[in-house]
């Protein structure tokens, strides 16, 4: 069990370097807060018929921002990844318009995305699949990753995504997939060259059968590694070897599983944490148990 924290703490901090809503302007779909636009984007915002009034951008009609969002990216204002995600103003009601998955910084709206531990129970203990992502990847190629991690297109609901996604990146089968459960939502406000990104992940856990073996099936990763949960605990606290938010998510199963003490004060703080954008304040000092 870690005694010393401040080594999580640094991948909270990482994740949580947005100041909200700081110098941005507020973002608003028909009568709704939906995001945080940046000062510079006025112009063009305006251009595409929407209002500014007492610091709020408003577009009266959600469903033109997938339009105006092509219209920008024709414009060179971002890259295009050619993939449409749901836009909601909150989590507990129905989408309210569809974007491009390159344009949801630029309008600091909420993104979603799906992330599996896929543990294996050898004598030894708790065993990790890792990944190691593909050096043709825009972020953070060659990066190690889940077994099963992406974004959530736009009509799917995480289960469905997890579906995808495994098929798609693992050739995990549905019969084995069927028994992954929700762990918890791990949310982070992080500012980025493209803009503000507010994403909420959600956690699943798989316990797989030892033989079991994960095949890279679309190019998005270069292979696959099982290494013990020990080993992944180590790289977290003295490595930047993962994605920047798979340490958050492991963070939580290392929580979970007893690696970090969660009824110490520095686990209910690292818990909370995890909650980024909502109850994560500027890093105080780190804590030791």
């Amino acid at each position: 069990m870690s005694t010393d924290l401040n080594p999580f703490f640094r991948h909270i901090a990482a994740c949580n370097t947005a100041t909200l809503p700081g110098r941005r302007l507020a973002f608003h779909l028909g009568t709704a807060a939906a995001g945080w636009v940046a000062p510079e984007l006025l112009p063009v915002l305006v251009d595409h018929g929407m209002t500014h009034a007492d610091g709020i951008v408003t577009l009266p009609d959600p469903a033109r921002l997938e339009h105006i969002a092509q219209d920008m990216a024709r414009q060179g204002i971002y890259r295009s990844h050619h993939e449409l995600f749901d836009v909601r103003t909150d989590m507990d009601l129905p989408p309210v318009a569809r974007i491009d998955r390159g344009a949801l910084p630029l309008f600091g709206l909420m993104a979603q995305g799906v992330h599996l531990n896929g543990l294996v129970r050898r004598a030894q203990g708790l065993h990790l699949w890792i990944a190691r992502r593909s050096m043709t990847k825009r972020l953070d190629p060659g990066k190690l990753d889940h077994l099963v991690a992406g974004g959530i297109p736009a009509g799917h609901t995480p289960a469905g995504a997890l579906v995808k996604e495994a098929a798609e990146e693992a050739s995990l089968p549905a019969d084995l997939l069927a028994h992954a459960t929700p762990t918890v939502n791990i949310r982070y406000a992080l500012d980025r060259p493209e803009g503000l990104r507010r994403d909420i992940l959600h956690c699943f856990e798989l316990l797989l059968p030892e033989t079991f073996i994960p095949r890279p099936a679309d190019g998005e990763v270069e292979e696959f590694t099982l290494i013990p949960l020990s080993e992944a605990f180590r790289l977290v606290r003295d490595t930047d070897a993962f994605k920047f938010n798979v340490n958050l998510v492991l963070i939580d199963l290392f929580l979970r599983t007893g690696l970090i003490d969660a009824t110490s004060a520095g686990g209910q703080r690292l818990r909370a944490g995890l909650d980024g954008w909502r109850f994560f304040a500027p890093p105080a000092p780190p804590l030791h148990t």
